[in-house]
């Protein structure tokens, strides 16, 4: 008898706890934050806000004061040329570069940087995230060289190793935080 009232507390233990687990499981794999400012700059600016969060996890994976040796800033790792010109274009006047060490600013420029690749490429989520990691001059390229053979841009059409593997890893992760965050991006 005893067996069993041990079986089934534990049982109950699992089944509550179980959506618990998963989380925490989902945030060491799959970290998140600063969501408020994600879902707020994505409404803003028209963007799915599970995009948004997979272009930080493969810019950063959540961490602020990530530097790449190009000298790129931040969550979405904005370089200080790009942020100058998001300033200027976005009217922002008290810009200064330390800024992109902040979550809100560097959300901000990114999901600025973001829509306009969106934009240039009218809609199309797979040259706009290309672009947002190689150039929007390289993603026009790519572009061409498969309308040249009346194809669609692929991965085997981007020529960068670094590029195609970034891409995969953006989707990949947008369709992560889909299923592990929807609350919390407000899908």
């Amino acid at each position: 008898m005893l067996v069993l009232v041990v079986v089934g507390i534990g049982a109950l233990a699992y089944a509550v706890g179980r959506p618990h687990v998963e989380h925490a499981v989902d945030e060491i794999a799959l970290p998140l934050r600063h969501e408020d400012i994600i879902r707020q700059q994505a409404r803003e600016k028209g963007l799915d806000p599970a995009l948004v969060a997979g272009v930080i996890y493969a810019e950063s994976r959540f961490r602020d004061n990530q530097e790449s040796s190009a000298g790129a800033m931040g969550l979405m790792q904005v370089t200080p040329d790009t942020a100058r010109d998001i300033a200027r274009e976005s009217g922002a006047n008290a810009f200064q570069i330390g800024d992109l060490h902040t979550a809100d600013v560097n959300i901000r420029y990114g999901t600025w940087r973001l829509r306009d690749m969106l934009q240039r490429f009218d809609g199309n989520v797979f040259l706009a995230v290309a672009g947002y990691n190689a150039g929007p001059e390289n993603a026009k390229r790519w572009r061409a060289s498969a309308a040249a053979e009346g194809k669609r841009v692929t991965l085997s059409t981007i020529t960068f190793p670094e590029t195609r593997h970034y891409v995969e890893k953006v989707l990949a992760a947008r369709e992560d935080y889909r299923r592990a965050y929807p609350r919390e991006l407000g899908l």
